[in-house]
C-alpha cells in the first residue's frame, strides 16, 4: 500500500473526506457553455460552444483519472453536452439564415468585393464593383455614425464595428450612401443592418456630407 493511499484511509478512518480540488476545466467548460448560448445571435461565439465541449472532455478524463485529488465531473458532462449542442442548434440557425436571407432576385455582395483592384491603381473602384451597377444586390453592414438617432432615411453604412465607430475616416471604399424608400425608416445603434435594393457604382466621387465622399450609393426597398 502507497503512503498516499494509507493517508488516505487515515483521513477516511478519522471521518474526514480527503480534500478534493474542483478541476479547472470542468469549471471552463460549464461557463463557456453558458456563455454559448449568445451563439444564436452570433455565430462567431459558436466557437465558444466547441471549446465547451472540448474543455469538459479533458476535465471529465482528469476527474476520471485522478478521482481522489478532483472533482466536478458533473460540471465537466454539462460543459460538453451544452457546448455539443448548442454548437449544432446555433450553427443550423446560422446556415438556414443565410440561405434564405437574400430577398428573391438580389445578389448578395460583401464590401470585400467593392475594394479597388490592386492591380490598377489608377482605378478608384474595381471592374467587379462597376459590374455591380444598376444590380439589385444585398449587403450587411453598420450605420456610420452622424449625429442623428431617430427617423433616419439616408445613413452612411459601414463593415464593420471598428469603421462605424472607433476607425476614424473610413475608406472611400468601405462607404455605401444608403437611401430608405418609404416608408421604411431606423434608428442609430450598432446593431448589424441587412440591406437590398438598386446599387448605384460611380467613378466619379460623390460629396456627401460629414464624409470624404462616396462611389456607392444605395437605393434600398429592404431593411432588417
Amino acid at each position: 500500500m502507497s503512503s498516499e493511499t494509507a493517508t488516505i484511509d487515515a483521513v477516511k478512518e478519522e471521518g474526514f473526506a480527503p480534500y478534493r480540488a474542483v478541476s479547472k476545466s470542468a469549471v471552463v467548460s460549464f461557463v463557456l457553455a453558458l456563455l454559448s448560448i449568445f451563439g444564436l445571435y452570433s455565430a462567431v461565439v459558436l466557437v465558444l460552444a466547441l471549446m465547451a465541449a472540448i474543455l469538459g472532455v479533458i476535465g471529465y478524463r482528469s476527474v476520471v483519472r485522478y478521482p481522489n485529488e478532483l472533482t466536478g465531473k458533473m460540471l465537466a458532462i454539462t460543459g460538453s453536452i451544452v457546448g455539443i449542442c448548442m454548437f449544432v442548434v446555433g450553427a443550423a440557425k446560422h446556415s438556414y439564415v443565410y440561405a434564405t436571407e437574400v430577398p428573391d432576385g438580389h445578389i448578395r455582395i460583401s464590401f470585400a468585393d467593392l475594394q479597388p483592384d490592386k492591380n490598377n491603381p489608377r482605378m478608384p473602384v474595381s471592374s467587379k464593383a462597376l459590374g455591380f451597377d444598376g444590380e439589385k444586390i444585398f449587403v450587411k453592414g453598420y450605420l456610420y455614425p452622424d449625429g442623428q438617432q431617430y427617423n433616419i432615411t439616408r445613413f452612411v453604412l459601414v463593415p464593420d464595428l471598428g469603421t462605424c465607430c472607433f476607425g476614424g475616416q473610413p475608406k472611400l471604399t468601405d462607404m455605401i450612401e444608403v437611401t430608405l424608400e418609404k416608408p421604411l425608416q431606423t434608428a442609430y445603434s450598432m446593431k448589424k443592418r441587412k440591406l437590398a435594393g438598386e446599387l448605384k457604382v460611380d467613378a466619379m466621387l460623390k460629396p456627401v456630407s460629414g464624409v470624404n465622399g462616396v462611389y456607392y450609393q444605395l437605393k434600398a426597398d429592404h431593411l432588417r
